[in-house]
C-alpha cells in the first residue's frame, strides 16, 4: 500500500551527466537536478538521493532509468527501464501534443523524431557520427580555449558564417585550425560550428522527412546554448514561433521516465532503501576480469625501474653566452594545438625551449615565446638568429609574418631531430595532438612514411578528450593508467563507437584507472593496425623511437612495447622534437642527415 508521500521518479544517466525528475501525485514536477558524473555516477547518485532526502524525507518511489548509463543500473538494482527516445515521446505525447518534429541533442548522440496522427512515431538516431552532437561542440571549445557555455556570447557577436565539416572530429579540427591560421575572429568561428552541428543534424536525421512545425527542441546543448536553436531555426526555414524550447530542456527524457513510472516501474521501494544500496550494495556483482588486457606494470617499483632504464637518450644542452655576440638558431613547431619553440647553439645544444597552448591564436602565442625568450637573457642583444625554420600547421603564417629563412615538412623535421638522437633508428613515430606520423627507415634513409588521415582515436587530442570528460587532467590520467592492474580491452574504435565501449566498461563497474590504460592500449592498436595496417611487426625493425608530446603519457610508450616486444626509446623531451629537428635543419649542412 502507497503511503501520500509518493513520488515518481525518472533517472537519465548519460555518458557525462545523471538527471533527475521527480513528479507529485498530481504529475506536477516537484524536484529536478542536473548533474556532471564524471564517471563516478554511484557518488553522484547518492548525492541527489541525499537531496531528496533532505526535501521529502523517507518518502515512497516509483524509479524508471533511462540513458546509456542506465541501462545497467536498472538490471542491477531491479528498476524499470525504458530507451531514451521512447521516453522522450512520452514527455511529447503527455505534455506537447501539437509537436510535430522532435530534436534532441545530448553529449554523444542526437535524435529526431517524427510525429504524424494515427501513425506510429518515426524515431532516428546518429549511427557512427559524432558531428551533431554536444561533444563536437565541446572539442571545438577546447580548440578555441573557452569554457562551452562561452561559445554562445562569442556566437552571439558574429558577422560572417565560414564552411566547416562537422561530420567527423578529425575533419572539423582541421577546419577550424585552418580558420584560426588565417586569423578569423573567434565570434565567427563560434557561429560556423553552431551552424555545421545544425546542418549536419539535419541532412544526417531528416533523410527526406519534413521538419513541419511545431518543432520541439531539447538536449544539454540547446539548454545551455540559446543560440545554437537560432542556426537550426535559419537552417530549417522556420520561425522563432514554430518552436518550442522548454524551460530545463536537459531533462526532458528523465521526465518522460518520471511519467511513464506509473506503468513501467517495477517496485515501490523507499528513498532510504535507494540510499543504502547506493552506499553499500551496488557494487555487489562480481566483475569478470577475464576478458581484460595485461597490466603495464605489475607494482610502482616495477614501473620506477622502467623509468630508470629508459632514462638513456637526452637531447644535448647547453648555456646561453651573455659576454660576446653569439649565432644560434631557432626552431618552430607550430602545431594544432601548442606551439613549440627550440632554440640551439652551433653545437646543436639546446640552450632555450618554450611550449604554450595556442588558444586559438598561433600567432600571438609565438610572438608571446619570442618575448619570453629574450625577457629570459641577460644580455639579449649578444644573441644572433643565424637561422629560423618552422614544422606544424602554423608553418607558413609564422614564415610569412615574422620572416623566418625556411620551412620544413613535419615528417621530416622529426625524422631529422630522432636520428640526431639515434642514429641506428629503424622506425620513428610521432602522435601530436590531431596526427599521426610514422616513419620506416632502412638504412640511414626514409623508406616509407603513413599519417593519419580520417581518424583521431591515436592522437592525443582523443586521450585528452576523454581525460577531460570523466574529469581529469591529462598528467592524472596518464599516472593513473600506469597503476591499473585490469586494462579494459576498448578495441582500435573512432572516438563514437570508443563513447559506447567506456559506456560498457563503467556500467560493469571498471575503475577509471582501467578505463584509462585501456586507452593507451587503443592508442597504440589504432596506431599499428588502423593506420599502418602492419601484417608484420618485424617492420619496425629494433630501434623504435617515438615522439610527440602524448608519449610524455608513459603508459602509452611501455603499451607500444608490450604490443610489439620491441624496445621503445624517447627523449626527456618528445613533444619538443619537431621544432628540435626545425633548429638542426636552419643549422643546415653542420649536421649530416
Amino acid at each position: 500500500m502507497k503511503e501520500s508521500t509518493h513520488y515518481n521518479v525518472g533517472v537519465d544517466i548519460g555518458s557525462t551527466t545523471l538527471k533527475v525528475v521527480v513528479l507529485d501525485s498530481n504529475g506536477e514536477i516537484v524536484f529536478t537536478d542536473y548533474q556532471r558524473h564524471n564517471a563516478a555516477i554511484k557518488q553522484t547518485a547518492n548525492l541527489v538521493a541525499t537531496k531528496l532526502f533532505n526535501k521529502f524525507g523517507d518518502c515512497w518511489l516509483d524509479v524508471v532509468l533511462t540513458g546509456s548509463v542506465g541501462m545497467g543500473y536498472a538490471e542491477r538494482l531491479n528498476f524499470g527501464f525504458v530507451q531514451e527516445v521512447v521516453a522522450a515521446a512520452e514527455t511529447i505525447k503527455q505534455r506537447y501534443p501539437n509537436v510535430h518534429t522532435f530534436v534532441d541533442m545530448g553529449g554523444e548522440d542526437s535524435k529526431m523524431i517524427f510525429f504524424e496522427e494515427g501513425k506510429i512515431p518515426d524515431i532516428r538516431m546518429n549511427g557512427s557520427c559524432a558531428g551533431g552532437t554536444g561533444a563536437f561542440i565541446d572539442q571545438t571549445a577546447t580548440l578555441l580555449g573557452v569554457e562551452t557555455n562561452e561559445l554562445n556570447a562569442l556566437a552571439e557577436k558574429s558577422e560572417t558564417i565560414y564552411p566547416i565539416a562537422s561530420r567527423c572530429g578529425v575533419f572539423s579540427k582541421t577546419d577550424i585550425q585552418n580558420l584560426i591560421s588565417r586569423n578569423v575572429s573567434r565570434n565567427d568561428i563560434a557561429a560556423s560550428v553552431f551552424n555545421a552541428v545544425a546542418m549536419q543534424v539535419v541532412a544526417s536525421l531528416a533523410r527526406g522527412m519534413d521538419i513541419e512545425p511545431s518543432v520541439f527542441f531539447c538536449g544539454g546543448p540547446f539548454a545551455f546554448l540559446p543560440e545554437l536553436k537560432k542556426h537550426f531555426i535559419r537552417v530549417l526555414g522556420i520561425t522563432e514561433q514554430d518552436c518550442i524550447l522548454p524551460d530545463k530542456a536537459q531533462i526532458i527524457p528523465a521526465f518522460g521516465c518520471a511519467l511513464l513510472s506509473e506503468t513501467q516501474s517495477k517496485r515501490t521501494i523507499r528513498l532510504s532503501e535507494i540510499m543504502y544500496i547506493l552506499r553499500y550494495a551496488v557494487d555487489d556483482t562480481p566483475i569478470d576480469f577475464s576478458s581484460r588486457l595485461p597490466a603495464l606494470f605489475n607494482t610502482e617499483a616495477d614501473y620506477k625501474e622502467w623509468i630508470a632504464r629508459k632514462a638513456n637518450k637526452f637531447v644535448p644542452r647547453g648555456q646561453f653566452v651573455t659576454d660576446k655576440p653569439t649565432r644560434y638558431f631557432l626552431g618552430i613547431d607550430s602545431g594544432s594545438t601548442t606551439t613549440k619553440i627550440v632554440l640551439v647553439n652551433e653545437k646543436a645544444e639546446i640552450v632555450y625551449t618554450d611550449y604554450q597552448r595556442n588558444k586559438g591564436d598561433s600567432f600571438k602565442t609565438f610572438a608571446d615565446g619570442l618575448a619570453r625568450m629574450r625577457e629570459s637573457v641577460p644580455n639579449p642583444d649578444n644573441i644572433i638568429i643565424a637561422g629560423s625554420c618552422a614544422t606544424g600547421y602554423g608553418e607558413n603564417l609564422l614564415r610569412t609574418a615574422f620572416n623566418l629563412d625556411d620551412g620544413i615538412v613535419e615528417t621530416m623535421a622529426h625524422f631529422v631531430a630522432a636520428k640526431y638522437v639515434d642514429p641506428d633508428l629503424s622506425f620513428v613515430l610521432d602522435i601530436g595532438g590531431q596526427d599521426m606520423k610514422a616513419i620506416f627507415v632502412e638504412n640511414g634513409t626514409i623508406r616509407r612514411i603513413e599519417i593519419n588521415e580520417a581518424c583521431s582515436s591515436g592522437c592525443g587530442s582523443f586521450i585528452e578528450t576523454f581525460a577531460n570528460m570523466l574529469g581529469y587532467k591529462v598528467d592524472e590520467f596518464a599516472r593513473l593508467s600506469c597503476m591499473a592492474q585490469h586494462p579494459c580491452d576498448l578495441g582500435t574504435r573512432c572516438t563514437v563507437f570508443m563513447n559506447s565501449k567506456v559506456k560498457q566498461a563503467m556500467r560493469e563497474g571498471s575503475g577509471i584507472e582501467d578505463i584509462a590504460a585501456g586507452f593507451s592500449y587503443s592508442v597504440v592498436k589504432n596506431c599499428l593496425f588502423k593506420v599502418l595496417k602492419l601484417k608484420n611487426i618485424k617492420e619496425l625493425g629494433d630501434n623504435i623511437v617515438v615522439q610527440g608530446g602524448t608519449f610524455r603519457n608513459h603508459s602509452i610508450v611501455r603499451a607500444l612495447e608490450l604490443q610489439t616486444g620491441c624496445n621503445v626509446s624517447f627523449t626527456d623531451v618528445p613533444e619538443l622534437m619537431g621544432a628540435y629537428g626545425a633548429a638542426l635543419h636552419a643549422i643546415g649542412t653542420k649536421i649530416n642527415v
